[in-house]
């Protein structure tokens, strides 16, 4: 048995590794050198995490789309001009008439914080450098080669706290540190571990590939004058690899929470049983992809013994339910908690009115090609319009790169590094780039469209105007998008400013694009050509593989799935019944792209139904017959319950009462209990009391008849008493 390994407190020694005075005083010119060039570096670098695209391509037979951009620019029959010389002042920027207010955010905690939460009150949110927060000095060392001189508010009082191993809810302002604010205090505690025992120590988990990258290359450099080893196990990346660096027994696990559990479940020799610290980075965009399953999974595999810190940006009450789970007895830190958005951020707004939303690429080219015009970064809404705006950039001779994902690993990181080395001056993205991710020097991020709410719209501004440098957030807000306007207009902190663009200049775009069009549907249809030749390719390989390698691939062990495919539909159905349940209900206005996009899902829909295997669509048509009985039952069942709340009968009712009267008649005329009277009387008084007559001879008759019957039963005595059952009533 291997001895349980717990953290000691961190002391003023040195590491073992690191080498003596004497010896440091003879190389000292050397290591300044070496400063003074690391120090323009960026703490993020994402080349050694993948191969070259160009070597994807050629190993798939595909060209790259920046290819077919060149192609059609070179077979382009007519020039288009795309610099204008606009006499018109292209951004008029004029303040709102009404001020900003400064809001606090209301910070609504589900939990009681006086009972759960430790008082924290000994945290200082303010220190003059990294020496005062005693680190060692190989750590101080990696700071100061990275260019950190005195540590962020956030910092400041989080690194104290972990390293005397308290668990941490931390949430901070976007861009102020935080993956140094857990690392460090991470990297200091593993200076102390017992060498010779090799175990996986530490845990931390992201929502997105690229967020779990960055935070693996920012370890990587803050530990790299120590022996600590850390590896990245996210999706899109070879398996095997992974699953080789896994079985080393790396100190830090930095991984995806699907990925991780994968490794878990079907890789062997992998746990978590040593594992003394558990991170959950960015933990409210984890519940919001879905991975609550996967983390609770992760933390009930976590030994109980363990350290945990949670960073939020935002505080839900998904987020105070993990935090009850996963910790005890955290600190609760928050940094700058009444400033959502830094000061050196200028907001502007871009007005898009009802009949211009055709031109809202012409604005954007507009405004890219004149004012802002390099470290843009532009998020879009689909991965289609993300696409869409990367051709047409590139046939209007501006350099940009897309990242969203329909691409693959290798190019998601690729199009991240050439933004970073600035080889390109616009990034088109979705939503994957809106969290965590800190590349330094954008200056600009604009929302191409809108984002649903106020929430994420911070996420998104927060990638500029980070650690104290200045930056612009230019929003498009079209007629639907009023609610998100109010709520910037409230929240924003700082003046918020309307940019008009010259009508000349987006006529001019506007007709630009027109001549594009047909060049940017070659593209699109030479890549859907691409896609189905490489989906047969890879039919075909697989086909062969399973003819040639049969016995080794069924000889392997099955590998089971903590969530699988057709589970992970039917929770993403579930979601969205009760949004649906909720529009329907309030009867919402549909917009015309809206009811456009709802058609295109069902033509996909129909599409994809066409081509799946015959046993498939049988299936899906016999449970559609099934619902669809269901529905009419339901609906039999309502109108019924409808038919028994109304007052009055029906004519069905009505003419079966009717029959049943008339056939009583007959009866009665058959035994003779009436008798029919041919002769109409021509008093109807009379006939009624000779009716009544009638009746009480024939109730007279019947009883006397009652009466002989009883008479004649022969043993039976005649009692006092009519009713036998009075004597039970009487007292004992």
């Amino acid at each position: 048995m291997a001895p349980v390994f717990v953290f000691e407190t961190s002391s003023d020694e040195e590491h073992d590794d690191f080498q003596p005075e004497e010896e440091e005083e003879e190389d000292d010119e050397d290591e300044e050198e070496q400063l003074l060039n690391k120090k323009t570096e960026s703490p993020w670098d994402f080349a050694p995490y993948y191969e070259s695209v160009a070597e994807e391509h050629a190993r798939k037979s595909t060209t790259s789309i920046d290819f077919k951009i060149i192609k059609a620019i070179q077979n382009r029959t007519i020039p288009i001009i795309s610099n204008y010389d606009d006499s018109e002042s292209d951004s008029n920027k004029q303040e709102e008439e009404d001020r900003i207010e400064d809001e606090d955010e209301e910070t609504g905690d589900a939990v009681d914080v006086k009972s759960f939460y430790v008082p924290s009150d000994r945290a200082s949110f303010s220190a003059i450098s990294f020496i005062e927060l005693n680190l060692s000095r190989p750590l101080l060392r990696a700071c100061e080669a990275l260019g950190y001189s005195k540590p962020t508010p956030i910092q400041s009082a989080v690194i104290p706290l972990a390293m005397n191993g308290s668990d941490i809810c931390g949430s901070a302002v976007t861009g102020s540190g935080k993956t140094a604010a857990f690392a460090l205090p991470t990297l200091e505690r593993l200076l102390f571990r017992p060498k010779r025992v090799l175990a996986i120590r530490v845990l931390i988990l992201t929502p997105t590939r690229e967020l779990a990258v960055q935070v693996h290359s920012m370890i990587e450099k803050l530990a790299q004058f120590t022996d600590i080893r850390c590896c990245l196990v996210v999706g899109g990346l070879s398996t095997k690899v992974q699953e080789a660096a896994l079985r080393s027994m790396p100190d830090i696990v930095v991984a995806t929470p699907g990925r991780m559990i994968d490794h878990l479940r079907n890789s062997v020799s992998v746990d978590l049983e040593d594992l003394a610290v558990l991170i959950l980075d960015e933990a409210d965009r984890l519940l919001e992809l879905g991975f609550s399953a996967e983390i609770r999974e992760l933390v009930r595999l976590c030994p109980k013994r363990r350290q945990t810190m949670l960073f939020s940006a935002t505080m839900t009450e998904e987020v105070d339910e993990l935090i009850k789970l996963s910790l005890t007895k955290p600190s609760r830190l928050s940094a700058d908690p009444s400033k959502t958005l830094p000061q050196t951020l200028t907001q502007e707004v871009v007005r898009i009115r009802r009949m211009r939303e055709v031109n809202q690429e012409a604005v954007l080219l507009a405004l890219c090609s004149k004012t802002f015009t390099s470290k843009v970064i532009i998020f879009s809404g689909t991965k289609q319009a993300a696409h869409r705006l990367k051709i047409l950039f590139g046939l209007a001779g501006l350099k940009a790169t897309e990242l969203h994902g329909n691409l693959t690993q290798i190019q998601r990181l690729d199009a991240l590094e050439l933004f970073r080395k600035q080889q390109v001056d616009f990034l088109i993205a979705t939503d994957v780039a809106a969290r965590g991710l800190d590349i330094i020097g954008v200056q600009t991020v604009i929302n191409y469209e809108c984002p649903r709410e106020y929430k994420s719209y911070i996420h998104r501004v927060g990638r500029t105007a980070r650690a104290g440098r200045e930056g612009y957030a230019v929003t498009f807000v079209t007629d639907n998008d009023r609610s998100l306007l109010k709520d910037i207009a409230k929240k924003a902190g700082s003046k918020l400013r309307s940019r008009t663009v010259a009508e000349q200049s987006i006529t001019k775009w506007s007709e630009i694009i027109e001549q594009m069009e047909d060049q940017v549907a070659e593209i699109l249809e030479e890549e859907r050509e691409e896609r189905t030749l490489r989906k047969a390719e890879m039919e075909v390989s697989r086909a062969e593989n399973l003819i040639a390698y049969r016995e080794e691939i069924y000889s392997r062990p099955k590998k089971t799935w903590f969530v699988t495919e057709k589970e992970k539909r039917l929770v993403a159905k579930a979601s969205k019944a009760p949004v649906e349940k909720e529009t329907n209900s309030g009867k919402a206005v549909i917009s015309a792209q809206e009811a456009e996009d709802l058609k295109m899902k069902e033509k996909r829909k129909r599409e994809h139904e066409k081509n799946l295997p015959r046993k498939k669509r049988r299936k899906l048509e016999a449970a559609r017959e099934i619902l669809e009985d269901e529905n009419q039952m339901k609906k039999l069942e309502g109108n019924d319950k409808n038919k028994n709340e109304k007052t009055g009968l029906s004519l069905v009712e009505l003419g079966y009462r009717r029959a049943k009267a008339v056939k009583a008649v007959k009866k009665a005329l058959d035994t003779g209990k009436i008798v029919k009277n041919t002769k109409k009387s021509e008093r109807p008084n009379q006939r009624q009391q000779s009716r009544t007559r009638e009746m009480q001879e024939l109730f007279q008759s019947d009883m006397s008849e009652k009466k002989q019957k009883r008479n004649s039963v022969p043993g039976k005595k005649k009692s006092k008493h009519s009713f036998k059952s009075k004597s039970r009533y009487k007292r004992k």
